[in-house]
């Protein structure tokens, strides 16, 4: 479907706040995997992940006139999937452990060893939900530990800890699979 106007986002954002289901269509298919990506590296399941990302779809166009024109419209969306994906998680889940890491890594793998080619996503999906939502938050939106704080009703000193272990996990997990392929090698 060709627009109009000369300024195309400018066009589709006019078109969306007067709930223009052609383009609702396009703005859902420029982003839906994008959203979609994002969804997944905070839920393990891929159709509640799906989900998520449907009821945020909805979110936005159900409330495209609270959009300020304060930075990019499809960031503003990628902050309602996050959000949705957070409140999916916290509905879920009553309780955040905090496992005991007691990280060994001296067993240090030679750089010859090491498989560069790792999906992230499978890393993401091993990490606790805890984990994970402090890591994505800090590491992938940019969070500050006092946004997330915020965000998760917890302390700083929480959101600090769980990135910590996030990292020291997904660090072991990682070692673990390289070794694992260093002695598959041999």
């Amino acid at each position: 479907m060709k627009l109009l106007f000369g300024n195309k986002k400018d066009d589709l954002l006019s078109r969306l706040k007067k709930q223009d289901p052609a383009a609702q269509k396009i703005f859902y298919d420029q982003n839906v995997k994008k959203y979609l990506s994002v969804s997944r590296s905070y839920i393990n399941d891929l159709y509640q992940a799906e989900d998520c990302v449907i009821k945020a779809f909805c979110k936005i166009f159900k409330n495209i006139e609270s959009f300020r024109g304060e930075g990019s419209f499809e960031g503003w969306g990628r902050r309602i999937v996050v959000n949705e994906c957070l409140n999916f998680i916290k509905s879920n889940k009553t309780v955040f452990y905090l496992e005991d890491i007691n990280p060994n890594y001296s067993d240090e793998i030679p750089e010859e060893y090491i498989d560069f080619n790792f999906n992230a996503q499978e890393l993401l999906d091993q990490l606790p939900d805890a984990y994970r939502m402090v890591f994505n938050l800090y590491v992938l939106e940019d969070y500050s530990h006092q946004e997330i704080a915020e965000a998760l009703q917890i302390s700083t000193a929480v959101s600090k800890t769980q990135l910590f272990r996030a990292k020291e996990k997904m660090r072991k997990i990682y070692h673990q699979q390289q070794k694992k392929l260093q002695n598959e090698n041999y």
